[in-house]
């Protein structure tokens, strides 16, 4: 019996769990692709995301035809269109079965609920596998049997039940049989057109090319990623975020290719590969934390109490946080850098967070929208994880009183200027000490908002809420 297997952010052949194990039947494998208007204004999915998202399919949908296996995109208006439209998809191509790979923040996992109990009413058989982490939601609970806030517990938790395990990335799907002819997919016809070229060039699509920066990333720069991660100047991250975002890759193959270079040890050995693994079991923390507390899938931050803080409305800063005109070299260079790239490195994406929330007092949500708006990387559990604990709202959430002094950062993490350089180019000429702070004679703007000042402001805000 035929098997449909619907694609959503598991766009790779290798080490997808519902395409291979639905290409063993050997009984003929149709592919989908759904794209819904709803969900993208809804999500605020970033226009870079979706054509990376389109790039990939478009060298996809020619690898999976390589195997007999066809590739059919859908459009739907609504969330609501989706399980029927599915439902006829597979009676149109006669498949008997639907295979998925697991999302889960809680929009999609009723969509996915509503989808399968749709298609079960009409006999089919729904099977779910998963791929976006390696321990799925639900089975690490601590001694009182709950959930994990803290993520070093976590992570202990996690080790645990994982260094027993032997991880096999899977194979790409086999061959099909050849059945019939299938007209190619207009995947362009899917999505709006994307004028920044010089972003697709930045941003190489498909499975190949996030496997070739993964073997990069560990040959060169894993064993140094503990001294250089935090230099955004330095090329001394892996920048596979985008290709983990839209599935181009797998946390099982990632951990597989760590564990390969440090002579199969997870806990031991390079503290580069063991820093780097730990970036790994972070994002699989935020997926189960969207899980184990849904609320923060609703505009909710997950420290309850915390949502008494009187957030400023100030969409002037607000904007100028935005267009990188908050008078913070640091600041307005990193938002330049979102801007420019469609990705931000990741320390200073916790400096402009804390400066928004703490300095500038403006609610994390504002931030967190604006993120996924701009993202090629954007998933919603790192991006809504990784605010709330900057802004002291979230799981593992930084203690209110540790605020990020941004010029402080600048200092620390770019010394000599060089990333302020690259998108601040008015600043070139001010001296390496000068390029943190420039002085009024410089001509840049002033700092919209006093550092100190408000940072012991948002202390005294914190410190009247209380505990949770």
């Amino acid at each position: 019996m035929k098997t449909l297997v619907w694609l959503r952010h598991d766009l790779r052949l290798e080490d997808n769990p519902a395409l291979y194990r639905a290409s063993e039947l050997g009984e003929g494998v149709v592919a989908a692709y759904l794209l819904c208007a709803e969900y993208i204004e809804r999500h605020t999915i970033a226009p870079v995301r979706l054509d990376f998202i389109r790039r990939h399919l478009q060298i996809m949908a020619p690898q999976l035809a390589a195997l007999n296996i066809p590739l059919v995109t859908i459009a739907v208006d609504s969330a609501a269109e989706i399980p029927e439209r599915i439902l006829q998809l597979a009676q149109e191509h006669r498949c008997e079965q639907l295979f998925f790979n697991a999302e889960y923040p809680l929009d999609e996992l009723n969509r996915d609920r509503a989808v399968a109990d749709h298609c079960r009413t009409q006999g089919m058989t729904v099977k779910r596998f998963h791929d976006r982490v390696i321990v799925p939601p639900g089975m690490l609970r601590n001694g009182q049997g709950e959930p994990y806030k803290v993520f070093t517990a976590f992570k202990k938790k996690w080790l645990q039940t994982v260094m027993p395990l032997r991880l096999q990335p899977l194979p790409a799907p086999q061959q099909q049989p050849d059945t019939r002819a299938f007209t190619p997919p207009d995947i362009n016809a899917l999505f709006k057109p994307f004028a920044q070229r010089d972003l697709q060039e930045l941003w190489p699509a498909g499975e190949t090319e996030a496997r070739r920066r993964l073997h990069q990333f560990v040959e060169q720069d894993l064993h140094d990623y503990q001294k250089e991660r935090d230099f955004p100047a330095h090329e001394g991250t892996s920048t596979l975020s985008p290709y983990l975002a839209v599935g181009a890759i797998s946390p099982r193959q990632c951990a597989a290719a760590v564990l390969a270079a440090n002579n199969g040890e997870w806990d031991t050995g390079s503290e580069g590969a063991r820093c780097w693994l730990g970036e790994i079991i972070w994002r699989e923390f935020y997926q189960h934390v969207v899980v184990d507390y849904p609320w923060v899938c609703k505009h909710q931050a997950l420290q309850r109490h915390t949502e008494a803080f009187p957030w400023r409305k100030d969409r002037g800063a607000f904007q100028a946080w935005c267009d990188g005109k908050t008078g913070i070299p640091l600041v307005d260079a990193a938002m330049l850098q979102l801007k420019a790239t469609g990705w931000m490195h990741n320390r200073l994406r916790m400096v402009v967070a804390m400066f928004l929330t703490k300095n500038l007092q403006i609610d994390w949500r504002l931030g967190e929208q604006y993120f996924m708006s701009q993202l090629i990387d954007g998933d919603f559990a790192a991006n809504n994880g990784g605010w709330q604990w900057s802004a002291s709202t979230g799981t593992d959430a930084a203690p209110y009183f540790r605020i990020f002094n941004p010029i402080s950062q600048s200092e620390r993490f770019d010394p000599q200027g060089e990333f302020i350089r690259i998108y601040l180019p008015v600043l070139k000429h001010l001296s390496n000490k000068q390029i943190h702070s420039p002085p009024p004679t410089s001509g840049y703007p002033l700092p919209i908002v006093d550092l100190a000042e408000s940072r012991k402001h948002t202390i005294a805000l914190f410190s009247n809420l209380g505990a949770a």
